[in-house]
């Protein structure tokens, strides 16, 4: 496997993590200070996509950069997705 080498697409995704880290850090907050678990679940979900979102466009970018093998690609879908 490779990794993301295309400096546009690794900020992208860095950038995507970081707001990712600001949302759990936002959790956290809201678990401190008591707050609704409705509340909590909904900003969880939240997370959880843009996470899933980040597993996708890292994805995307290994396979445009074409020097991974579909079955590589495909493997990596199957386990992690």
């Amino acid at each position: 496997m490779t990794s993301v080498r295309d400096p546009d697409r690794k900020k992208a995704l860095l950038l995507r993590l970081k707001r990712v880290e600001g949302q759990l850090r936002g959790i956290q907050r809201l678990i401190e200070s008591d707050a609704d678990c409705e509340q909590v679940a909904q900003q969880l979900a939240a997370a959880r996509k843009a996470l899933d979102k980040s597993f996708f466009m890292m994805v995307g970018c290994v396979m445009a950069q074409g020097d991974t093998p579909p079955d590589d690609a495909a493997d990596l879908l199957a386990r992690f997705a």
